[in-house]
């Protein structure tokens, strides 16, 4: 898949970054498979996350596809370049074109950023999830890797005001064991599995954040 669009707007991103002068602490990029697809599972406490866990992605030189709601992809700004970076547009009234399209991505290698939730979580814990990570897993034969991210809602998130002042934040990723999730399997029950992963590593990482 030939992307043109990305590595600029990598570039503006990491320069905004910069600007913030945010604190970023890594772990778990092992997890990350170097090659082949793969599903990032990700909790949601603000609007940045994506870039944020894309950010965290970039040394293993790849590119994460987000899935996002088509609202998005309907903005004149925001359009041309979701479009661009081959991200995936969800109509929540009918989702099964998207499925389609991320079950399809997948298939030809390439790694897919879902918010299980759906949306930001204004408790910042984890809410319940949406079956569509285990549906695509077992569809596609590909492994699930749960992925924390803390310290963006410092920044920017839903009912607070956005902050981009130069507060030097610290901003966590955590990238899990990855999950395999056979054709049979249950999907409640992987559905339940998966929560309770990321609620774990959720945990995990508050208790390291500094105060």
């Amino acid at each position: 898949m030939a992307d043109f669009v990305y590595p600029p707007v990598v570039v503006v991103i990491k320069s905004f970054w910069k600007y913030l002068d945010l604190r970023f602490s890594f772990s778990g990029e092992e997890n990350i498979p170097q090659e082949g697809g793969a599903i990032l599972a990700i909790n949601h406490i603000g609007y940045l996350d994506f870039a944020l866990v894309g950010t965290a992605v970039l040394p293993k030189k790849r590119y994460v596809r987000f899935m996002a709601k088509k609202e998005i992809f309907n903005n004149k700004l925001a359009g041309p370049l979701m479009r661009g970076m081959h991200h995936i547009s969800v109509d929540r009234g009918n989702g099964s074109a998207s499925f389609v399209a991320a079950l399809r991505a997948l298939r030809a290698g390439e790694i897919i950023g879902i918010f299980p939730e759906a949306t930001i979580s204004k408790s910042f814990e984890i809410k319940e999830l949406k079956s569509g990570v285990i549906r695509l897993a077992m569809g596609a034969g590909v492994p699930v890797v749960p992925t924390i991210v803390w310290g963006s809602q410092r920044i920017w998130t839903k009912g607070v005001k956005r902050n981009l002042k130069r507060n030097k934040f610290p901003i966590f990723v955590t990238f899990g064991e990855p999950m395999h999730f056979a054709k049979d399997a249950d999907v409640e029950a992987g559905e339940a599995q998966l929560r309770a992963t990321m609620i774990e590593m959720l945990h995990e990482v508050q208790g390291r954040y500094p105060d």
